[in-house]
């Protein structure tokens, strides 16, 4: 039996949508109807905009049956996390105090969707003001796992990472301030970008840390990946961290080869890990060693650091934030992120001098191994995901603190603004593992590039979510 439309990829999709052979409205149709279907078991939407859809949908199958095809997002449903601003549209950032928040405008990269003809079915979950990376939301609950629903799904772009595993979307935008992108994209099994900061504007985003937010795609596959990337990237005046870099067309620049890539591996990323992960990812690495791919041992001494320097940044930034909603509005925020904003006031201003000098040593010493490897990849996260509610891991038979170990490998790249790609490359008891591929800045080609030959070699990893073999 011929898969149903929301099942499908961007790139399966783009084609037939093209040529006429499907509809935009038979296609969103399909996605609304798995909503319907799924969403209160995974709690992945906030809010559903079925008639907005639907109407988005119309006008797209107008545009084509008329010779105005926009490109590959042309029709194709794009789920929004719910801190992107759409104008007059009901924004909540997952949270009490802003419940009925109406934006006067649009964020620069909903705007950008809309250009390329993308339709929005909905605003996905998130952890409270991204403050978290579980999804445990205590104003519109948890969003659950779609491998297993007693799990988390990460966060804290939780909602788009279940929407887009479960087909509830057929591509999803996440933020990522300190892996809120590459958690869930890892927990899930999907494919999460990170773009260098300053190659996708943030305009219309609220903020959780200023010098470290992120706005990325969460697709089925990288070439999905690097098409909403196309569509999203670009200077906007609006943005004073936004870049001037050359973008480019991601996807025709895929040579489908690694042969001579040189891969670095640094072992602080390979410490204190779940051995089931590390294997799964020492696998997918040697699966790229024998596509002729060059791996070598590299040395970032000041990574020992990073955590630190992190943690004091996203605190301080934070807090500075919400600093007047803490006062007037306390009891308004969850447990998790009042106790993180409180602590967040107590860093001094040397604390947080001190970790910007970090980063900058950060920054030279990435600089300096990039100018000997072409990548470095990692695994994304070094534990299993728990069960909802858990405060706890276990890594190799020992109970650790969840907020301890969460952004350990992904922390360091928001510091330093490096482009960075999760994929699927595993499973652990029946659950994916994320592996990381990171790049120079600006080298998105590069990392899709290698996640595109990987995913390529293991076709047997895309296989459904335990919610869709039921």
């Amino acid at each position: 039996m011929e898969k149903r439309l929301n099942t499908k990829t961007i790139s399966e999709l783009s084609p037939l949508l093209k040529n006429k052979e499907v509809s935009p409205v038979e296609l969103v149709d399909d996605v609304l109807e798995q909503i319907e279907t799924l969403n209160n078991k995974l709690n992945a939407y906030i809010e559903v905009t079925a008639e907005k859809a639907r109407k988005q949908a119309e006008a797209a199958e107008s545009e084509i049956l008329s010779g105005n095809y926009r490109g590959p997002l042309h029709g194709i449903p794009i789920a929004i996390k719910d801190l992107l601003y759409v104008a007059d549209e009901m924004t909540t950032m997952g949270s009490k105090i802003h419940r009925n928040f109406r934006p006067a405008y649009s964020a620069t990269v909903i705007e950008r969707l809309t250009e390329a003809g993308a339709v929005f079915p909905g605003k996905t979950n998130l952890h409270e003001y991204a403050w978290g990376a579980t999804n445990n939301n205590p104003h519109f609950g948890p969003a659950r796992n779609p491998w297993d629903p007693e799990r988390i799904p990460g966060g804290s772009s939780g909602g788009s990472g279940v929407a887009t595993a479960a087909h509830m979307t057929i591509a999803s935008l996440g933020t990522d301030t300190g892996g809120s992108i590459r958690i869930p994209s890892s927990f899930c099994g999907i494919v999460g970008l990170k773009p260098t900061h300053g190659l996708v504007s943030k305009y219309g985003c609220f903020p959780l840390a200023w010098s470290l937010d992120h706005i990325g795609p969460m697709t089925k596959t990288v070439r999905d990946a690097a098409y909403v990337l196309e569509a999203i990237a670009g200077y906007d005046p609006k943005d004073p961290t936004s870049f001037a870099a050359p973008t480019t067309s991601y996807a025709l620049t895929f040579k489908e080869s690694v042969k001579g890539v040189k891969i670095g591996i640094e072992p602080y990323f390979f410490d204190h890990v779940d051995k089931e992960v590390e294997k799964a990812v020492k696998q997918a690495i040697a699966s790229l060693e024998r596509e002729g791919a060059v791996v070598e041992t590299v040395r970032i001494p000041t990574l020992q650091y990073a955590q630190y320097a992190e943690m004091i940044t996203i605190l301080s930034e934070a807090s500075t934030i919400h600093h007047n909603h803490l006062v007037e509005r306390e009891e308004d925020f969850g447990d998790d992120v009042r106790f993180l904003l409180k602590l967040g006031e107590l860093p001094s201003a040397v604390d947080y001098l001190e970790a910007q000098q970090i980063r900058l040593k950060l920054d030279h010493e990435f600089m300096e191994i990039f100018n000997k490897v072409d990548v470095l990849i990692t695994p994304t996260i070094p534990f299993l995901p728990p069960k909802i509610g858990q405060d706890t891991v276990w890594i190799n038979g020992e109970e650790v603190n969840f907020l301890d170990h969460i952004i350990r490998f992904t922390g360091p790249f928001n510091l330093t603004g490096l482009p960075v790609v999760t994929v699927p490359c595993g499973f652990v008891q029946g659950l994916p593992v994320g592996m990381q591929i990171i790049g120079p800045a600006f080298g998105e080609g590069t990392i899709l590039n290698v996640a595109d030959v990987f995913e390529t070699l293991h076709p047997e990893l895309k296989y459904p979510p335990a919610v869709l073999r039921k």
